[in-house]
């Protein structure tokens, strides 16, 4: 049996409180802004074998499962700043999904098994802009490491908020100090000027929620861990 989402087994994990970071967890559904869709909890996922442009929930706890598509983002109520970002993920055949950073800047999250030139718009790409007319300022990862869909991939992003003065004006970008797909290296020290396109708003501000994408395609996370100042 699937429960509906519970979020047990998701934990936020940091650095000592020496070195200026704290400590918090994720301890259930409370977490999360409603409404949650059809999101469920399951111990873990694979492609469905009827069709492997779905996925399906098994039995058990800690994995979050979106096995048909089209669902609500995941958001949480907590906000951060600066952070640091684990988690696994898994993707149906063709599937579409995204982290967002603040809930505005996105690593994207997509089937690109075996693509050659990755582009802004494949796994680990940092999303292009939209200004309602076109997009600009995606930046593709350096190489393509995604896995097959149903495997479990690892992302992980060390990530700093915008700066801004004392007038609130901003006076530096958001940065992507790294992010990593599968232990492999996809973005170095890149800095994005703007929410990317879906993002929550268009606002910039010291801190905001994490976004995991939902209304697409299927996709499963598990072992959620942040690091935050």
């Amino acid at each position: 049996m699937v429960k509906k989402i519970l979020l047990s087994g998701f934990l936020l994990w940091a650095f000592m409180p020496a070195t200026g970071w704290s400590q918090s967890t994720i301890s259930g559904f409370s977490d999360f802004k409603e409404p949650l869709g059809i999101w469920v909890e399951a111990g873990n996922a694979k492609l469905d074998p009827d069709d492997e442009k779905k996925l399906t929930a098994l039995a058990g706890i800690g994995v979050l499962v979106n096995e048909q598509g089209k669902s609500v983002n995941l958001i949480t109520k907590q906000t951060y700043g600066d952070i640091e970002l684990k988690l696994d993920f898994m993707v149906s055949k063709r599937s579409n999904s995204g982290v967002y950073l603040q809930g505005r800047y996105e690593v994207q999250i997509f089937d690109s098994w075996g693509k050659e030139k990755p582009g802004s718009a494949d796994c680990g790409g940092i999303y292009a802009r939209y200004d309602g007319k076109k997009t600009y300022e995606g930046i593709p990862p350096l190489v393509n490491a995604s896995k097959e869909p149903g495997e479990w991939q690892h992302l992980f992003i060390r990530f700093n908020a915008p700066r801004f003065n004392s007038k609130g004006e901003k006076t530096k970008n958001a940065l992507f100090k790294e992010v990593k797909l599968n232990g492999i290296t996809v973005h170095r020290k890149v800095e994005v000027t703007g929410p990317t396109a879906s993002s929550l708003d268009n606002r910039e501000e010291p801190s905001g929620p994490l976004m995991l994408q939902g209304d697409h395609w299927p996709v499963a996370f598990r072992n959620i861990r942040i690091k935050k100042r």
